[in-house]
C-alpha cells in the first residue's frame, strides 16, 4: 500500500520555533473532530497549545479516495489531523494505513518526544508501537454505551486501562465506575468558561430567534439517541404557547424521528462564540434527556453554562445533575412528561432572583477550565518524568 496525501492540505505547517525549546508534544486520539460541537477536547487542547505543539487526530473519513490524510492548523500550535480511508478496508489494512499516516505525521513534523493521550480506546490497534513520554486516558463518556459502538471498545479500553500512566473522567458517576479500574483515576469534571456564558446575563440574542414568542425553553447540545423526543412531544402539545427551541447537529437518529410541532423549532449547530446569544433569549433551559444505558454515566457540561447565563433549568432524573447541582434553586428535576411541564411552569412562575444568581455564581466560581487543565497538566506532568 502506497500512502498518497491531499493536495495542498498535507505539507508541514511551520512552527517557527524548535521543540527543544517546549514542552513535549501531545497527541491526541479523539473519536470527536474538531469542527464538532466544541467541548471538553477543544477547550483543553486549546490551553496546551499555549505551551506545546497539539496533533488532533480524528477518526477516519471514509470515501472512495486515499488512503491520505489532511493535516490543518486550527489554532496556534493546533494541528487537526484527518485520515480519509477508501470504504470497505479490511480492519487489518485500516490499521496499517493508520501507523502509515502516524509514522509519516511524525517525521515530517519531527515529533520525538510527546505524550499520547487518548479519548477513545479504538485508536489503541494503531498507536500500540508509539513509545510516548506518558499516555493519558481522558474519559469522557461510557462509550462502550453508545448506539453504534464498536463491538470490541470493551476489550481495548481494558488494554488502554493497562498502558495508562493516568486516566482522568468527566464526571463523578463515570468515576465511580472507573476507580477500581486504574491506580491513578482522577475526577475532573467538565468545567466552564463563566465570562463566556455570563454574557447571556446581559447581550442580545440574535433575530434569527428574536422574532419567536414567549415563554421559551432552551437547549443546546447534540441531538442524538440521548434526547428524549417523547418527552419534547409531550411537552409541546401539552403547552402550545410555549415555544421550544433547540440548538446542534442531528447525529445517529433519522431527523424525521424528531418531534415535529409548530412550536418546536430547530435552529441547527450554532457556533460555540454564539450560544450566549441564544440562551439569552430563553426563559428555561432544559437537560430532556432520556433515562438510558447511553445516559447512565453522563455528566452534561450544559448544566453549568445554563446557570452562568443566568437561567432556571428543568433536567430528567440525571445521576450527575443531581449530585452536582440538584441542591441548587435554579435546578428542578422531574421524571415524567406531567412533571416536566409543572416543573417549567413553576420556573417560569418564579423567574430567577438576585439570592439564586448569587448561589449559582458561589458555586461556579470554583470551576474553570483554565484550574481543570492546571490541574491535569501537573499529573501529567508528574508520570512524564
Amino acid at each position: 500500500m502506497t500512502l498518497s496525501t491531499v493536495s495542498g492540505k498535507t505539507h508541514p505547517y511551520v512552527t517557527g520555533f524548535s521543540q527543544a525549546n517546549f514542552a513535549p508534544d501531545l497527541v491526541c486520539f479523539s473519536h470527536l473532530r474538531w469542527d464538532f460541537v466544541y467541548q471538553r477536547p477543544q477547550h483543553l487542547m486549546s490551553r496546551f497549545g499555549s505551551e506545546r505543539r497539539v496533533f488532533f487526530v480524528e477518526e477516519p473519513v471514509w470515501q472512495q479516495v486515499g488512503p491520505c490524510f489532511d493535516v490543518n492548523p486550527v489554532q496556534k500550535n493546533i494541528w487537526q489531523v484527518r485520515p480519509q480511508l477508501p470504504i470497505g478496508m479490511h480492519p487489518q489494512a485500516v490499521h496499517e494505513a493508520l501507523q502509515q499516516i502516524l509514522d509519516y505525521l511524525f517525521v515530517s513534523f519531527g515529533i520525538t518526544n510527546f505524550i499520547s493521550w487518548y479519548y477513545t480506546p479504538s485508536a489503541l490497534p494503531f498507536t500500540q508501537n508509539l513509545n510516548p513520554m506518558a499516555v493519558v486516558y481522558d474519559c469522557m463518556d461510557e462509550l462502550s454505551l453508545f448506539k453504534g459502538a464498536p463491538t470490541d471498545i470493551k476489550q481495548l479500553e481494558a488494554l488502554l486501562l493497562e498502558r495508562a500512566d493516568v486516566v482522568f473522567t468527566g464526571g463523578p458517576s463515570l468515576y465511580d465506575n472507573k476507580r477500581t479500574c486504574h491506580p491513578n483515576v482522577h475526577l475532573f469534571p467538565s468545567s466552564i468558561d463563566m465570562p463566556h456564558f455570563r454574557r447571556a446575563r446581559y447581550i442580545h440574542e440574535p433575530a434569527e430567534q428574536a422574532h419567536l414568542p414567549r415563554p421559551r425553553l432552551g437547549f443546546f447540545g447534540v441531538i442524538d439517541e440521548r434526547l428524549d423526543v417523547d418527552l419534547l412531544r409531550a411537552v409541546a402539545e401539552a403547552r402550545p404557547d410555549w415555544q421550544l427551541v433547540l440548538l446542534g447537529p442531528v447525529v445517529k437518529i433519522d431527523p424525521v424521528a424528531l418531534p415535529q410541532h409548530p412550536n418546536i423549532h430547530y435552529l441547527g449547530q450554532q457556533p460555540y462564540e454564539q450560544l450566549p446569544a441564544y440562551l439569552a433569549g430563553w426563559d428555561v433551559a432544559l437537560i430532556p434527556f432520556a433515562l438510558s444505558e447511553a445516559t447512565r454515566f453522563i455528566s452534561p457540561t450544559k448544566t453549568p453554562e445554563y446557570l452562568a447565563g443566568g437561567k432556571p433549568v428543568v433536567s430528567t432524573p440525571i445521576c450527575d445533575v443531581m449530585r452536582m447541582y440538584g441542591n441548587l434553586e435554579m435546578v428542578r428535576i422531574a421524571a415524567s412528561p406531567e412533571e416536566f411541564v409543572t416543573a417549567i411552569a413553576a420556573a417560569l412562575k418564579q423567574g430567577t432572583t438576585a439570592t439564586q444568581l448569587e448561589q449559582v455564581d458561589n458555586l461556579l466560581t470554583c470551576t474553570s477550565w483554565d484550574r481543570t487543565w492546571s490541574g491535569m497538566r501537573a499529573l501529567v506532568q508528574a508520570v512524564s518524568i
